[in-house]
């Protein structure tokens, strides 16, 4: 079988549109899940920072624990768009945050907004459950690029 590459450009823009809608896509299922394990018809999450419980309602977000951006500035010159959307969407990245956390924290490397102490303090953060959602995260991302190379 013959496969024909697009090819890429390596020094593209940050482009957002397949992450979205893909992002949309998976927020749904988790909200479907989240709903089932609430089992009272409000949804149920553990905050990936906090390891406090949120229920539908709280003003919770979902999160890209490796933001968008920097996922696709290091894959953009490897995969495509589409690509880059099915990475930066795989499940141990995408996880569920107070929103004000995830507002305070916006496109920071976690690593760097956990370097100030008021930010663990303020926001209550269990440091070494934010760690293994880190490196959860990244072991996922490098998991999902693997498989999508094999698909080659």
């Amino acid at each position: 079988m013959i496969q024909i590459l697009k090819k890429i450009n390596p020094t593209r823009p940050y482009h957002r549109t397949e992450i979205e809608l893909l992002f949309t896509k998976v927020k749904a299922q988790m909200h479907q899940e989240a709903l089932v394990r609430g089992g009272d018809g409000v949804a149920l999450y553990t905050d990936c920072y906090t390891g406090e419980t949120l229920r539908g309602g709280d003003r919770y977000d979902y999160e890209h624990i490796r933001s968008s951006e920097e996922v696709f500035m290091t894959y953009r010159d490897q995969l495509s768009n589409a690509e880059i959307a099915e990475v930066v969407n795989c499940p141990e990245n995408v996880a569920v945050t107070l929103r004000t956390i995830n507002q305070s924290k916006g496109k920071m490397r976690m690593e760097n907004w956990l370097a100030n102490p008021c930010n663990v303090l303020n926001y209550n953060i269990n440091e070494t459950l934010t760690k293994n959602a880190l490196v959860n995260a990244d072991k996922g991302i490098q998991k999902k690029v693997k498989e999508i190379m094999s698909r080659r």
